[in-house]
């Protein structure tokens, strides 16, 4: 039996190139004491991996040169070693970027493919959610009343950090999205109270226009012009959280931070960066919580699908282009 899998030929410099990476074919690993054998079904890509793809030194280990890459995956066990896991349960685990992968038992994650679509731990109900979840309730301090404002709001993560906000109180929720399409998405499916092509002119103005009374809450994808806009509408004692910046993610040169952080001093305002491995205590609460939301359609979710894993790395490069509505996924 092949396995293919992606590998990390060399470092992109800017932009990730195609030639940065090989699919090569190897022999299906062999599942050793306490491991399982999963035949992966749906790949995860997201924007975090550009980081791992550079030597630099970060909060996660870069990927090795010539070596398989890493990434969530669910997918179903075809051999087993281990107890609590038998062939044929489903599991979610960080060995993607291949189409089998051996992964100690403490590792996966069994997951109910009966109770919610296989692809949904690998977004709504999975990293990304959380991600929303704990970003927005933990690190941003939300509470009822507040104004939201949301950059890369269509994206897997963004999206849900609106619908979340909208369904425990906030008084205003704004999104920014790269297309009018997905800002008609944004306030006409997902429950927006105002969207804005950032495409389309000044982000500092067309927030200005759709947050008049300003902002309690930014929860930052973005970087760049839309945090500097945000600083400009914070309230008094706004909270800004950190969750990406991908504007800058492909820079080759240092980029300038916003020319209006003095403006914190006279809002009172807190600017706090968060990953959320520092924040699974919160996946018992997230699943019981946000699970019902998504069960009774009360919080919608759109997956981008992407067939084979020969498209990894397109369906990878889509994310960074913002090509993807929801949770870019990728279907082996």
């Amino acid at each position: 039996m092949i396995n293919r899998e992606w590998h990390l030929q060399s470092r992109p410099v800017g932009w990730p190139k195609p030639e940065d990476f090989a699919l090569v074919e190897a022999e299906v690993p062999t599942p050793g004491e306490g491991q399982v054998l999963v035949r992966n079904k749906y790949l995860s890509v997201d924007p975090y991996m550009r980081g791992r793809m550079s030597a630099a030194k970060s909060y996660v280990a870069p990927f090795e040169l010539g070596k398989v890459m890493q990434g969530g995956a669910v997918g179903e066990v075809v051999e087993s070693n281990a107890e609590g896991i038998a062939a044929g349960d489903h599991v979610l685990h960080f060995f993607g970027w291949r189409e089998y992968a051996v992964v100690d038992a403490k590792n996966a994650v069994k997951v109910d493919a009966a109770a919610a679509p296989l692809s949904t731990y690998l977004g709504v109900l999975g990293m990304t959610g959380l991600t929303a979840y704990a970003g927005l309730l933990r690190t941003a301090s939300f509470k009822e009343g507040d104004s939201v404002f949301v950059s890369g709001a269509a994206g897997a993560v963004g999206s849900q950090v609106g619908q979340i906000a909208k369904l425990k109180g906030a008084s205003r929720v704004i999104g920014s999205a790269g297309s009018d399409e997905k800002v008609k998405l944004l306030v006409e499916e997902y429950g927006f109270d105002a969207a804005f092509n950032y495409k389309n002119g000044s982000v500092a103005e067309q927030l200005r226009a759709a947050a008049p009374d300003g902002v309690d809450v930014y929860f930052d994808n973005v970087g760049g012009d839309h945090l500097e806009a945000a600083i400009g509408q914070l309230n008094r004692d706004g909270r800004i959280a950190v969750c990406g910046m991908i504007s800058v993610y492909n820079s080759t040169e240092p980029v300038p931070g916003p020319k209006n952080l003095a403006r914190l001093i006279q809002t009172r305002g807190r600017i706090e960066g968060f990953l959320v491995g520092d924040h699974y205590d919160l996946q018992p609460q997230f699943v019981a919580e946000v699970g019902p939301w998504v069960a009774s359609g009360q919080l919608k979710y759109d997956e981008t699908v992407v067939e084979g894993i020969e498209n990894n790395v397109e369906a990878f490069l889509g994310v960074l282009r913002g090509d993807n509505t929801g949770k870019m996924i990728v279907k082996l």
